[in-house]
């Protein structure tokens, strides 16, 4: 299945394009048919990967292609696409291929378990695991957390770091506290179950609520406890830290995130900075970095499609002062 169809294939090999423009008509056809497998060529749109689910999940033997930078990458493609739970259903085997050869083979498993990072008991949740083919090991794992898609990769820490979900952590945090603050948050990720948070004087008061109702709130739906300080408490050396900013760079990469309802762009642009967003270098659109360190745009939208087009095809997603 390809189209255009311009796949030069032997004999024995029967190709199909659209059927009256529509994939999905191809497949209804290939299942009268019942062919032992399917090769199901450049996955882009998601009519493609929702019509490659229904194939596979009807019981044909399917081979996907995806054209991306990483083996993970392909699997990221289905989120969003295809309903969280049956992705492993739909996939269980990734073979990335670069300049023609294998670099890497994974098998994708399903399992409840703790993420990697998190050691409360009550933070076990439904978890897709990418393991190596050659050594069994779990290179990625895939969950939930406060409603949005995490892919971590998994391995070992390194000395004096914190843990990568820590990272991720602090971010969610800081969300949910700016839902009742009006100055800007400041979190310190302590422990997997513990953080402080700092806030101004003006907005303790609101961040805490009343008999704590607000930050109680908080601490429920992320799972980790948290203490809420002065922004006048935090260590100095983070105080001036925040005060001067990190070194801004002409031009950086951007990371895209992908919920039921949004493209999120982020990239180490301070709030309230004014960037461009480019791909490839080619302007896209002038944006300012909301509270979170994000840009939120809006699915269906010309400027949400051309990103993810853009991510369909490999491309960099850069920022840059505007």
């Amino acid at each position: 299945m390809e189209s255009p169809r311009d796949l030069q294939v032997p004999d024995n090999i029967t190709q199909y394009s659209a059927l009256e423009g529509d994939m999905a008509k191809t497949a209804d056809i290939l299942l009268l048919v019942r062919p032992d497998y399917t090769i199901y060529d450049e996955l882009r749109k998601t009519s493609d990967f929702r019509t490659f689910a229904d194939m596979r999940l009807a019981g044909v033997g399917m081979v996907g292609v995806v054209h991306t930078t990483r083996g993970i990458d392909a699997l990221q493609r289905l989120i969003g696409r295809v309903e969280f739970g049956i992705i492993p259903q739909v996939v269980d085997t990734i073979i990335f291929l670069k300049k023609g050869e294998i670099e890497s083979v994974y098998d994708v498993h399903f399992a409840v378990k703790v993420p990697a990072g998190m050691t409360e008991a009550d933070l076990a949740r439904p978890v897709i695991e990418v393991r190596n083919f050659e050594t069994n090991k779990v290179e990625h794992e895939i969950y939930l957390f406060s409603r949005q898609v995490v892919v971590m990769a998994v391995g070992p820490r390194e000395r004096g770091k914190a843990k990568p979900t820590w990272k991720f952590a602090a971010r969610e945090i800081e969300k949910e506290i700016d839902k009742y603050a009006k100055e800007p948050v400041n979190v310190e990720i302590l422990s997997d179950t513990r953080a402080n948070v700092y806030v101004s004087d003006k907005d303790i008061s609101h961040v805490i609520g009343k008999g704590g109702k607000n930050i109680e709130k908080v601490e429920d739906v992320l799972g980790i406890d948290i203490d809420v300080l002065q922004t006048t408490e935090e260590p100095r050396r983070k105080v001036k830290a925040r005060e001067k900013g990190p070194p801004q760079k002409a031009t950086a990469s951007a990371e895209v995130e992908l919920t039921d309802r949004h493209v999120i762009v982020t990239s180490d642009a301070r709030p309230g900075d004014i960037v461009d967003v480019l791909i490839d270098d080619e302007y896209l659109f002038t944006a300012t970095i909301g509270r979170s360190g994000e840009i939120k745009v809006t699915k269906g939208t010309n400027i949400a499609n051309r990103i993810l087009d853009a991510l369909d095809r490999g491309a960099r997603i850069m920022m840059r002062s505007a």
